[in-house]
């Protein structure tokens, strides 16, 4: 009897809270670029379930480290109950294990920036009740994420009106031993042109211009930080609009998960601030 009730318990509330099914959900998204499709993991705001087909969202993307995938910030960090704090729309597209979010001069097949960047954008503005402008999409990544982040930010100003990076990578020139980096960026010394170019640390002055409202942080005891130190000096020196935080901890899941709840709270103001708030 017990067993009984306790059923009919759980049915009731799966039933009776159907917004469950829209808490987070995987999507297949394809590629053209790359001939493939991949995997995305989607979390939706609580009140998505129950809003007017008129109600929009502002997205904030979120792109994993190196060696991950698409499931990574769900298993490691509480994004869920930003979503439904702050309205928005969070993705989780996945980037590859070692494509650092680029469209590789060295393996046509590896082009992640395209897939990312105009790809995954597209499918989701067409498949969820976005609000599909730069004001209302941000993106932000932990490691080698947080220089795809950055990286295509700088190269679609006009899709994105925000960008972070949490322990970023933001100069690969100092991740040469990175199992897999060269078969991306190529040989650091017969192509360091490429590689001299892609590094955010190179790239400060186009921030300048970008106009994107930018936040980065890093752990002091991560490996990362002085390059991470080093952009924020040159931003300064340009007078580049930006956060910048140095918190305890090192390049470490305790701090991704942290430090990520500082960045959506940043693209949310960022969202109200430039009338990219949810339409509700």
């Amino acid at each position: 009897m017990k067993m009984h009730r306790a059923f009919w318990l759980i049915l009731t509330l799966l039933f009776t809270n159907p917004v469950w099914a829209f808490q987070s959900r995987v999507v297949t998204i394809p590629s053209a670029a790359m001939h493939k499709s991949l995997g995305a993991t989607v979390v939706l705001p609580d009140q998505y379930a129950h809003g007017k087909a008129a109600d929009r969202y502002p997205v904030v993307y979120l792109l994993h480290g190196s060696g991950g995938d698409y499931t990574d910030w769900t298993a490691n960090s509480p994004i869920g109950k930003l979503a439904d704090r702050y309205h928005v729309i969070l993705v989780m597209p996945d980037g590859g294990h070692e494509s650092w979010y680029i469209d590789s001069p060295v393996d046509s097949h590896s082009r992640y920036e395209t897939y990312v960047g105009t790809e995954v954008v597209g499918y989701i503005d067409t498949h969820f009740r976005t609000i599909a402008t730069r004001q209302a999409r941000a993106i932000t990544g932990l490691s080698m994420g947080g220089f795809g982040a950055l990286h295509i930010a700088l190269d679609r100003p006009d899709e994105f009106g925000a960008a972070g990076s949490i322990s970023g990578a933001v100069d690969p020139r100092g991740c040469e031993d990175e199992p897999g980096i060269d078969q991306v960026f190529g040989d650091p010394t017969r192509h360091a042109d490429f590689w001299n170019n892609e590094a955010i640390v190179e790239n400060a002055r186009s921030l300048a211009s970008a106009h994107i409202a930018l936040t980065i942080d890093c752990g002091v005891n991560d490996s990362l930080v002085q390059s991470n130190r080093m952009l924020h000096a040159r931003l300064v020196e340009l007078g580049v609009p930006h956060d910048y935080a140095e918190r305890p901890g090192g390049h470490t899941w305790k701090y991704w998960a942290n430090a990520v709840q500082y960045q959506v709270l940043f693209f949310a103001s960022s969202f109200k601030r430039s009338g990219g708030a949810a339409q509700t």
